[in-house]
């Protein structure tokens, strides 16, 4: 398990996977949400979290999460952009990124006041800002259309897992 600064968590990624996934964080609702990610993202991925506060876990994984992605999105022969938009019921999520090594979250989701599964929303929010910051992302996420939580962040963390996959293909002459 690698340390994070703030929690130990550990993170093995197969970018060529199905979307297998083996995911422990100690918060349900972000195994499901990473769970989401992956399956959508067709990578697999195994991800421990030592237990700690939420915060503390989140953060660990969003770190452990962003290192096992930075290599493969810097490489020469991968895209290193994507974007998709994704509805989950009345949710509607829009996800633009680029692996441009200048990390940025740019988002009109507002979470703070929200509560899913007993765990605070603006901590979603957390884990898409040290994901950005640690896989060195300039990610963009737009609400589109939304008002029940769960709906909201499904939504997000697919688009999400369909940019990523749209990022890690290879590389085309039409995407120079």
């Amino acid at each position: 398990m690698a340390a994070t600064g703030q929690g130990r968590a550990s993170a093995r990624l197969n970018v060529a996977g199905r979307g297998e996934t083996n995911v422990a964080t100690g918060v349900p609702v972000l195994d499901h949400l990473l769970s989401l990610l992956a399956v959508y993202a067709s990578f697999d991925l195994a991800l421990e979290v030592e237990p700690g506060s939420p915060e503390v876990e989140i953060t660990a994984a969003a770190r452990s999460l962003a290192e096992a992605l930075a290599e493969p999105l810097r490489a020469e022969r991968v895209r290193g952009h994507g974007s998709a938009v994704i509805p989950v019921d009345e949710a509607l999520a829009h996800v633009a990124l680029e692996a441009s090594g200048r990390p940025l979250l740019v988002s009109n989701v507002d979470l703070s006041q929200a509560r899913i599964a007993g765990l605070a929303g603006d901590l979603a929010a957390r884990f898409l800002e040290e994901l950005a910051q640690g896989a060195g992302l300039t990610l963009h996420v737009r609400l589109v259309e939304g008002s029940e939580t769960q709906h909201v962040l499904e939504a997000i963390f697919k688009a999400l897992g369909v940019a990523l996959a749209q990022a890690l293909r290879p590389r085309r002459r039409e995407d120079e």
